[in-house]
């Protein structure tokens, strides 16, 4: 079976392309097709100065892991709910001793002194100290150094090259070469850097609509009572003393205690006091000097809702970062699986933080590695667009795969401008990032275009709808989000169609094929869709900084959905069943779960995007959850 990690081309990376006779049994193994927006090139890099080549080893059973994970999360299979442990994990999949003799024999005969090759713990990740001179020779490549206009420089190439064998079979990725960071300065504004650095969309805030908080009130404005009705989900039950739910901060957002008690004391007095579990990474803590919409309003909202839809069941919040350098989510990767830390796994060096941070005021302590048990359900509402270079997020995709072999669920929103990336970034047919969003290219996010990973995206209560009253007739009173936000969907330009989604992407595109070419989506019909599923992400009454203000998006929606999944688990762990793990192909083989969007559109880059339409749809996925068919259907579940 092939993996659905390597079924396509990409947008801006030439992977695997033959080169010049000159190179003899030398393949192209990554081009970048162009120097990312805010770069510029100064000229060569001098052949004396150090490089550390990070060089990610071919890890073994990928395909293997892949049929496994659809296996233990097929609900027809006898082994469904049987999960891994983490060891077992490790062991599965560390690269073969032939990959590691291979690669060192590579670098040796290259000249390299044996004493500056190290491979890591878990046979990962190899490093090789180097000068820029002898990683030309070794990759037949030129280095350049690149700069940002803020005084910051970046070594980089712009191609490198690898023997044919080594191409195929025993590297992914080797740093530094194309990859560039994929996080601004942090002399940028807090507001530029959340809109470009992999940010949770455009919040809104403003004064409260009129119109009370009841159920008539909930086109106008979403509180707790609103989602209770709308997907029947209890206000209360007992705990499991085994359940977890986990979100996911990166500083420096942190949430105000202030807000929380001030948004408990109005929805949920018992929670008043009550803070969710830390889980410091990298020196992350939840900052609480600075009092900055930007900075608390994200944290503010996953917390309040997601300690009250959960209630009282505790929720664990992974801070990652210190408030200097910041962090990726492969930081926190880093913080939950020690196969993936820097020595061992798939960080970039580049696009990932790394610690000790000795900057004033940074995190001086050991980097994150393996130090917490993931939690059973991970929502993160932090997004990248799908134009960074494949082998970096296929292998990272691949992490979310084994957190699912181990019984996790991961969840990730859709986006908030329709079929455009974030900030309504689209694409030219060349891969070049645009910034105005009238015209190009579709430019899904990542990682939710991991077909491993659930990804949510946003509806609205149809405008003057009673919801009580809409319900009580037994009608849908949802749309595809257009409050503030649009929900992101589309179809990936680099993972395959998952065997799971395939009947549902397959008969939306027969029945109501876009009216658009192959210069706008992958119309190739064999390509990941999403998003996955949708819940209700319009105007969200959250206190922020002293105040209830609105606020939408799918990083609305995504911690709700956990929130529900996380009872579920309750639910199943009370009768000594497993935690339902990686739940994609339950939900597409059991659509009646869901309440059908058939409402509604996306548009983005200049078109209306897609349409919601009955069954799965690039805009609202199945469609949003009814948590009573949905708990009956996992109870019965092994």
């Amino acid at each position: 079976m092939r993996s659905t990690a390597f079924g396509l081309g990409v947008c801006n990376i030439l992977c695997w392309a033959a080169w010049s006779n000159a190179l003899g049994n030398f393949v192209t193994h990554e081009e970048l097709i162009n120097i990312p927006q805010g770069w510029t090139k100064r000229g060569r890099a001098q052949p004396g100065l150090s490089l550390l080549l990070r060089i990610g080893l071919r890890q073994q059973n990928i395909d293997h892991g892949e049929e496994l994970l659809y296996d233990i999360s097929n609900p027809k299979s006898s082994n469904y709910g049987k999960h891994l442990t983490p060891e077992q994990v490790v062991k599965m999949f560390a690269p073969a001793d032939e990959t590691v003799s291979s690669v060192i024999s590579w670098l040796l005969q290259a000249g390299i002194n044996k004493n500056d090759i190290s491979l890591g713990k878990g046979k990962h990740w190899m490093t090789a100290n180097v000068t820029v001179s002898k990683a030309e020779q070794l990759l037949k490549t030129q280095y350049y150094v690149y700069d940002d206009g803020s005084g910051r420089n970046h070594t980089a190439c712009e191609q490198y090259h690898l023997p044919s064998d080594l191409s195929a079979n025993a590297i992914d990725l080797i740093f530094p070469t194309i990859h560039f960071d994929a996080k601004l300065s942090l002399t940028t504004s807090v507001q530029e850097k959340k809109r470009e650095n992999g940010s949770f969309s455009n919040k809104t805030k403003g004064h409260l609509p009129p119109g009370g908080t009841g159920l008539h009130n909930c086109a106008n404005l979403t509180t707790l009572d609103c989602l209770y009705s709308l997907y029947a989900i209890p206000p209360s039950s007992l705990p499991a003393t085994n359940n977890s739910y986990g979100i996911v901060e990166y500083s420096t957002d942190g949430y105000r205690p202030e807000d929380l008690d001030l948004f408990f004391s109005t929805y949920k007095p018992e929670l008043v006091g009550q803070r969710p579990h830390l889980n410091s990474i990298d020196g992350g803590y939840p900052q609480q000097q600075q009092e900055d919409v930007y900075d608390n309003m994200e944290p503010d909202l996953d917390l309040e809702y997601a300690m009250a839809l959960v209630y009282p069941q505790e929720v664990t919040l992974f801070q990652v970062g210190d408030m200097v350098e910041g962090a990726s989510y492969n930081n926190f990767l880093d913080g939950i699986d020690r196969s993936y830390c820097t020595y061992d796994g798939g960080d970039d060096p580049q696009g990932d933080r790394h610690y000790p941070d000795l900057q004033p005021g940074g995190y001086n302590g050991t980097e994150a590695c393996g130090t917490f048990k993931p939690t059973h359900v991970i929502s993160s509402s932090w997004s990248l667009g799908e134009d960074l270079p494949p082998h970096y997020i296929i292998r990272q995709c691949h992490e979310y795969m084994k957190l699912g072999l181990q019984g996790v669920t991961v969840l990730y929103p859709s986006g908030d401008y329709g079929v455009a990336g974030l900030g309504k970034r689209c694409l030219k047919p060349d891969g070049e990032s645009l910034t105005n969003g009238t015209y190009g290219r579709f430019l899904p996010l990542f990682p939710g275009d991991c077909p491993f990973v659930t990804t949510v995206g946003a509806t609205q209560i149809i405008p003057g709808t009673d919801i009580a009253a809409a319900l009580a007739e037994g009608k849908q009173p949802e749309m595809a989000c257009e409050v503030d936000i649009y929900s992101g969907g589309g179809f990936s330009n680099i993972f395959s169609l998952p065997p799971y989604q395939a009947e549902a992407v397959s008969h939306y595109l027969t029945r109501y094929p876009p009216p658009y070419g192959a210069d706008r989506f992958n119309t190739s019909g064999n390509s990941r869709g999403l998003p996955d599923v949708s819940a209700n992400g319009a105007r969200y009454n959250v206190a922020v900084d002293g105040s209830f203000q609105p606020v939408s998006g799918t990083s609305a929606s995504t911690p709700l959905f956990g929130s529900i999944i996380t009872l579920i688990n309750g639910e199943r762990l009370k009768l000594g069943k497993t935690p339902v793990g990686f739940i994609n192909p339950v939900l597409y083989a059991y659509p009646e779960i869901f309440n059908d969007v058939t409402q509604g559109n996306n548009p983005g880059c200049g078109t209306r995007g897609f349409e919601a339409r009955p069954g799965w749809d690039p805009v609202t996925g199945l469609g949003t959850p009814n948590y009573e068919k949905m708990l009956a259907l996992f109870l019965d579940l092994p």
